[in-house]
This record gives C-alpha cells, sequence and structure tokens, in this order.
C-alpha cells in the first residue's frame, strides 16, 4: 500500500474538522434553541437517547477494535480486506436483529412514535459508519472532507427550512439524512485499499468475542453518556429538564472535540502501529506530549467557562435556559477528566490489548453513576445527573491513572498540571471582574475570551510552564528566525 502516513497532516485535517464541528453548531444553536425552544430539545434528546442503545449494541465494539486491528494489519492489503469485510459483516449481521426490535418496539409505542421512526437513519448509520476502517490505515481525509461537505448543507437546510416549534421532526430529518449521507460517502474510496476477497475466505464471527471485549466499556460508558438523558426525561418527566442538560452538555461536547477528540483519532491509531513494532519509549513520549497538551488547553477551557457561563448562556441560547448557566460551570471539569481517561484509553489500553482490564474501571464508574442519577435525579433534577457524571468520570480516571503500568503517574500529571492551574484560577479572576462592566453583553463576552486567553498565554510564560515554552520555540520563534535567514540569504 502506497501511502504517504503523516501524523501531523492527520492530526492538522482531524483539528480542522473537530473545529468545523465546533463552529457549526455555535452558528445553528442559538437559532435552533428560540426557534425549537427547550421542550423540543428535550424531546430529541430523549428519543435520541433511547435510539443510541440500540446503535450501541448495532456497532458492538467495531469502532475501537476494527480501528486497531486495521492499523495493525495495514501494510498487509490482502489481510486488511478480508478484515474490513469480515468485521462489517458482523455489524451488518448486528443491525438487522436491532432493526427488528427497534421495528416492534416503534408499533408497541405511540408516544413520539415519529420521532423514532426519523431515528431510524441513525441506526442505519452506525451499520455503514466504517470511519474505523480509515482511522487504522491512518487515512483522516477520507473520513473528514465529504462529512464536513454534508454537515455544511445540513446547517443551510437549517436556516432555510426551520421556522417554529412544528419543524422539529424536519429538524431531526435533516440532523439524520446528512449524516447518513456523510457516511455513505465513505464508501466511494474502498476500491482503493481493499482487493477483492472470496466469501468463502471470510470468517465473520471469529471477531464476534474481541468485539464483545470492546463494547462491555462502550455499554457501560453510555451509562453517564445517554441514561442520565433517559432518566432525567423518565424521572422528572419534563422536556424542559432534558432540554437544559442537553444544551449543557452539547457545548462541553464540542469542547471536548478541541481538547483531545482530534488528538486521540489520530495518536491512537499510530500508538496500535507502535505497540506492534514494540517501540515503548516512543508510546511514552508521545503520551506524555498528549497529556500535556490536554492540561494545557483543558484548564484553559475549564476555567475560561467558568467565567463567562453567566454572560455566554442568555446571550448564546436567548431566555428560558438560566439552568444551563450552572450546569455548565458543574461540568466544565469534565473536558480534563474524560481527557485523560480517553487518552490513556486510545494510547494505552486499547493498543496494548487491555480493552478488558480498562472496561472493570468503566463498569465500576458506571455502576457508581447509575446509583447516584437514582439518588439525585428526583432531587436536583439535570443538576443531580450531572454531579453524578462528574463523580463518576473522576473514579474512572483514577482507576485508569492507578493501573497504567507507570504511563501516567499523579505525580507526572502534577508536574504537568499545576502550572496550568495557578495561570487558569487567575484568568478566572480576570474574567470574573470583567463581567461587570456595563457594555453590551456580546462585546462584554468577547473581551473576556480575548483578555482571558491572552492572561493564560502570558502567566504560562512568567512561570515558564515548559509545555507553552516548547510550543512558543518550535511554532513561532524557529519560523521567525528561519524567515528572517532566509531574507538574509
Amino acid at each position: 500500500m502506497k501511502n504517504n502516513i503523516s501524523l501531523k497532516k492527520n492530526f492538522i485535517l482531524s483539528t480542522l474538522y473537530q473545529i468545523l464541528t465546533l463552529i457549526l453548531p455555535f452558528i445553528t444553536a442559538p437559532y435552533i434553541a428560540r426557534v425549537i425552544g427547550s421542550g423540543g430539545i428535550g424531546i430529541y434528546s430523549f428519543t435520541n437517547s433511547i435510539q443510541m442503545y440500540f446503535s450501541l449494541f448495532i456497532v458492538l465494539g467495531t469502532a475501537s477494535y476494527g480501528s486497531r486491528i486495521i492499523s495493525r494489519n495495514r501494510e498487509n492489503e490482502k489481510e486488511r480486506s478480508k478484515l474490513f469485510w469480515e468485521i462489517e459483516l458482523l455489524t451488518i449481521f448486528t443491525s438487522i436483529i436491532c432493526l427488528i426490535i427497534w421495528s416492534i418496539f416503534i408499533i408497541f409505542n405511540d408516544k413520539y412514535k415519529i420521532y423514532f421512526i426519523i431515528l431510524t437513519m441513525n441506526l442505519l448509520n452506525s451499520t455503514f459508519d466504517i470511519s474505523w476502517f480509515y482511522t487504522g490505515l491512518e487515512q483522516i481525509k477520507y473520513t473528514v472532507i465529504k462529512n464536513a461537505f454534508f454537515k455544511l448543507v445540513g446547517v443551510v437546510l437549517l436556516f432555510t427550512l426551520i421556522k417554529s416549534p412544528n419543524d422539529l421532526a424536519l429538524y431531526m430529518i435533516i440532523m439524520c439524512l446528512t449524516s447518513l449521507l456523510g457516511t455513505m460517502s465513505m464508501w466511494i474510496y474502498l476500491p482503493k485499499f481493499l482487493k477483492k476477497v472470496k466469501i468463502k475466505e471470510l470468517k465473520v464471527f471469529r471477531h464476534f468475542k474481541e468485539t464483545l471485549v470492546y463494547f462491555i466499556p462502550t455499554i457501560a460508558t453510555s451509562i453517564y453518556t445517554i441514561l442520565d438523558k433517559t432518566l432525567i426525561g423518565l424521572i422528572t418527566d419534563s422536556t424542559n429538564e432534558n432540554g437544559y442538560y442537553e444544551q449543557a452538555t452539547r457545548i462541553l461536547d464540542m469542547l471536548k472535540g478541541i481538547s483531545f477528540t482530534s488528538l486521540n483519532t489520530v495518536v491512537g491509531a499510530r500508538m496500535s502501529y507502535l505497540f506492534a513494532k514494540n517501540k515503548i519509549d516512543e508510546m511514552h513520549q508521545r503520551l506524555d506530549t498528549s497529556i500535556n497538551f490536554l492540561m494545557f488547553i483543558g484548564f484553559g477551557i475549564m476555567f475560561g467557562l467558568i467565567g463567562v457561563a453567566n454572560k455566554f448562556v442568555p446571550v448564546f441560547f436567548g431566555d428560558g435556559y438560566d439552568k444551563v448557566i450552572l450546569l455548565l460551570q458543574i461540568l466544565s471539569p469534565i473536558v480534563i477528566i474524560i481527557g485523560i481517561s480517553n487518552c490513556l484509553g486510545s494510547q494505552y489500553y486499547n493498543p496494548a490489548g487491555l480493552r478488558a482490564k480498562s472496561a472493570k474501571f468503566i463498569i465500576a464508574g458506571s455502576v457508581i453513576n447509575l446509583i447516584l442519577n437514582l439518588l439525585l435525579i428526583p432531587r436536583l433534577y439535570s443538576y443531580g445527573a450531572a454531579i453524578a457524571t462528574i463523580i463518576a468520570e473522576m473514579t474512572i480516571t483514577i482507576l485508569y491513572i492507578v493501573f497504567s503500568d507507570g504511563f501516567l503517574t499523579f505525580k507526572k500529571l502534577a508536574k504537568f498540571s499545576y502550572k496550568k492551574i495557578i495561570s487558569g484560577l487567575i484568568m478566572l479572576i480576570i474574567v470574573y471582574l470583567i463581567s461587570f462592566i456595563n457594555i453590551n453583553n456580546i462585546i462584554l463576552i468577547g473581551m473576556q475570551v480575548a483578555i482571558g486567553i491572552m492572561t493564560y498565554g502570558i502567566i504560562l510564560l512568567l512561570l515558564k510552564d515548559e509545555f507553552t515554552v516548547n510550543v512558543l520555540k518550535s511554532y513561532v520563534l524557529d519560523k521567525i528566525f528561519k524567515n528572517k535567514k532566509e531574507k538574509q540569504a
């Protein structure tokens, strides 16, 4: 296979895509929040959370397992072709079973039936999503370019067609259909990477056990990424509470995309390759850099979000979303907490084949989360779900670090973090004080963000934070001196 795999290029592409997925909701969310309303968004959140369980069973653990096994066999064209079809056919088999059960569920469910029918497209999206294959090959461009195009088409359609709360069904159709079209577009490029394989050579169910190993932590994770939304809807019987929680978690999901999702998408596949080649020292080095980057971005986001939430939420979502302010502030540490466990999972446990080990930690956290949700949601509603999520994620991250065999230690984490925490706290104080200035809120938020970023960066440089200094030297000063030398020459 002739492909010039560039980790830097893949990271840039993945980051640009994550930035796009961040920018587009920032463009559409204020409009949808006002047009559809918290109740409509709550219905979408609740029904989508139920659909997600079926999607999870469709893919089992093929996303993580498939990426890892393709990465390890990417230089063998025949073997990777065989693996692709075996894994995809297994997914199609599980999807047929899930679609039958889903159809029965819809038949006997009168409430929100039309929305569940629309969400069937998401199940098909899960069936035909082959991004794991391109991720394993480190060919990120094939997963982002067409997806980016259809996301842009979706934005145009939202502003053109969605005009009132009665358009909730149409809103869901646009969201589901554009995702499905983006997924299907990835199949166009498959002939470039696959050879013909005889059907009799395929052993589809030999992967079933392995995908189950990867599925266990996935379904356990859903306890606090999906079940909380389901329980809010069932326990409170309030679509508004679901709407508040959905908006808060949507903002956090966008910020997670900037802090670690793109990084792990790219580096995770490379780590599987390095582990297969027994390059352990390089794995340590890459993980250290990833964690340091996460701390740099994560603490900036966490303290910044706490500082601007009270001004940002009313401007961004409009009237009636005041509860989202405190939800964002409670959930803000999640960017760092999940970021650490996600880095270790993607860059150590998964490449090292220790998914079963990490699954135990996720199950422990999930049990804690479920118990806390049942205790706190009846009393605190969406706030209770947020608190339960933080405690559960903290439990999982601590277990990940303790049993990481020295790939990450609390001492190393403290070394990477303490200067960033000091800088973040100073930034928070300054951002908070700026909030008392009596000017237009949009201008005020812009001031808070701009001054906050500058404060955070300057304090880190004054404290001589190693990561920040290295970034400044590598990407700014070196280029300046290089340009000067070229001009002199």
